[in-house]
């Protein structure tokens, strides 16, 4: 076992919880994702969810290898039952001490599996706030995955241009602000977002 290892089972819960709530009308709201409506956040949660946990199996191939800059992402007439099915395989492969020695890949890029993890806590921890934001619900994310999520985004952050990568400029918040508020700034994303009436 790694010194870095942290269990994704929390997050994935409270982002299945999340998505147990969205009624059939939210589908179509937007979120922070200005392109995403909620349907095509649930859609990327589920590519991702798909990805990372075949990602710490080093099952490497096509569900590895998509960018997620690809096709918008969508949801099928089953992904009440599939998502939170493949949440929970994804928190169990991360478990495996296995998953996060040596590299493998997600989205398209090589990483040690101990990064990979952090990614997967990272998405996990803004698409739950994406989701809870555009349907009007509470959202208390693992404390464990918002550190991480914090941490990976203030690298990313110190690495400099970021306009047209995978996050947009920081958002600068109060120093003040809670952890989750100042991830979320670090994400690119304004953390005052409502969903406009």
């Amino acid at each position: 076992m790694t010194d870095s290892m942290f269990d994704l089972g929390p997050q994935t819960r409270i982002v299945a919880r999340l998505a147990e709530g969205v009624t059939e009308p939210q589908l179509a709201h937007g979120t922070p994702c200005p392109e995403y409506a909620v349907r095509h956040v649930l859609g990327h949660l589920l590519g991702l969810a798909v990805a990372f946990r075949d990602a710490g199996r080093k099952d490497l191939g096509v569900t590895t290898d998509t960018s997620p800059e690809g096709a918008l992402p969508d949801i099928g007439p089953g992904w009440r039952e599939e998502l939170p099915k493949v949440l929970d395989e994804l928190a169990e492969v991360w478990r495996d001490p296995a998953a996060w020695t040596g590299m493998t890949r997600a989205g398209g890029f090589d990483m040690p599996g101990e990064v990979t993890a952090a990614v997967a806590a990272d998405e996990l921890v803004i698409h739950g706030w994406d989701l809870a934001r555009a349907t009007g619900q509470p959202y208390d994310p693992d404390p464990a995955a918002l550190e991480v999520s914090h941490a990976f985004l203030l690298a990313a952050a110190e690495e400099g241009d970021r306009g047209d990568g995978i996050f947009g400029p920081v958002v600068p918040v109060p120093p003040d602000a809670t952890l989750l508020d100042r991830t979320i700034g670090l994400s690119g994303r304004d953390p005052g977002w409502t969903r406009p009436a």
